[in-house]
């Protein structure tokens, strides 16, 4: 819920039961809820397990967040399924069909828009040991908390700053590493951030980006990208490393991807990693310099962390360099 990936969506929940589990601070990954609502089945107001939690009810009242109960989400996910993605309202005031429709109508489609503003940080902030030699400036298009944490966690000195930062600002600070984080909206719709990761990726340095920041890459790289039917959501999507030849279990929160034909043509693009469910893009590498990147969540927290190399990938990348 706090993925600033997910930032304006209406989440439909599967599983029956929701909040049970509770919420736990050091999962939370921004500084608030991201989601516009929560759709459920049951929704428990009672949370039960180990540690020190919060029922997720308390949670989204705090927040001022709705979510709406007693609903058939199996029924619902179905719809979805077939018809796509689609915009919808929830409403505890208005009952008629037809104003709710017009108040509808009046929703932006994500298709051409642009959120990392709504969700990047406002003022640069530093984190990890003061003293280190691995600097990673990392470029906030709606970063969640434990990528830095996974930066961080093996040494890294991270100096995260705002979505609309110059590469010349970002390189000031002498970093030995670029990194391009994740984000809600269409990364087509950010044609100047797509100018600065191009700059960022002909500095010579290590870069590495993850789900949004991946697409930022291809479209400097000069891919394309385009809106699925169905995004991708949830923690236990298989992707195969083409590299290695293993599979790995992700967590991915993405609605679009980059273009599989234009990674096939590409003179300095490879493909990586695939997805096994309907063979898109889940990753790529430049050929002729050192970036990589990702479409899925290998910080996934909680989840899988089959793809936690990454990162030891891309910090081994910046100590070779």
């Amino acid at each position: 819920f706090t993925d600033p990936s997910y930032f304006g969506q209406l989440m439909v929940m599967a599983t029956s039961h929701i909040g049970n589990y509770g919420v736990h601070t050091e999962e939370i990954e921004s500084g608030k809820i991201q989601i516009a609502g929560l759709i459920t089945k049951n929704f428990s107001e009672v949370a039960s397990r180990t540690g020190k939690s919060d029922s997720l009810y308390g949670y989204f009242e705090k927040e001022g967040k709705v979510a709406i109960k007693d609903i058939d989400t199996r029924a619902l996910v179905r719809h979805i399924r077939d018809a796509g993605a689609m915009n919808a309202i929830i409403s505890t005031e208005i009952e008629a069909i037809d104003e709710l429709n017009e108040a509808l109508k009046k929703c932006p489609n994500m298709e051409g828009l642009a959120l990392a503003p709504v969700v990047s940080t406002k003022e640069a902030y530093e984190v990890g040991p003061v003293d280190s030699k691995i600097r990673v400036a990392a470029l906030d298009l709606g970063i969640k908390n434990n990528i830095v944490k996974c930066l961080t966690d093996r040494g890294a000195r991270v100096k995260v700053f705002p979505y609309n930062t110059s590469t010349e600002e970002m390189m000031a600070w002498n970093p030995n590493g670029l990194f391009y984080s994740n984000g809600p909206g269409d990364p087509a719709a950010s044609p100047e951030v797509v100018a600065e990761v191009s700059k960022g990726i002909a500095s010579g340095l290590p870069v590495f980006g993850i789900c949004l920041g991946h697409q930022m890459i291809a479209l400097a790289s000069g891919l394309s990208t385009y809106k699925m039917h169905n995004g991708h959501r949830g923690i236990n999507h298989p992707v195969k490393n083409l590299e290695t030849g293993l599979g790995e279990i992700t967590s991915q929160n993405h609605g679009f991807v980059v273009k599989m034909e234009d990674v096939e043509t590409s003179g300095n693009v490879v493909l990586t990693h695939i997805h096994l469910n309907d063979q898109t893009v889940a990753g790529i590498r430049r050929t002729d310099v050192n970036c990589f990147s990702v479409q899925y969540h290998p910080e996934a927290s909680p989840g899988p962390h089959d793809s936690r190399y990454l990162f030891d990938s891309f910090i081994k990348n910046i100590q070779n360099n």
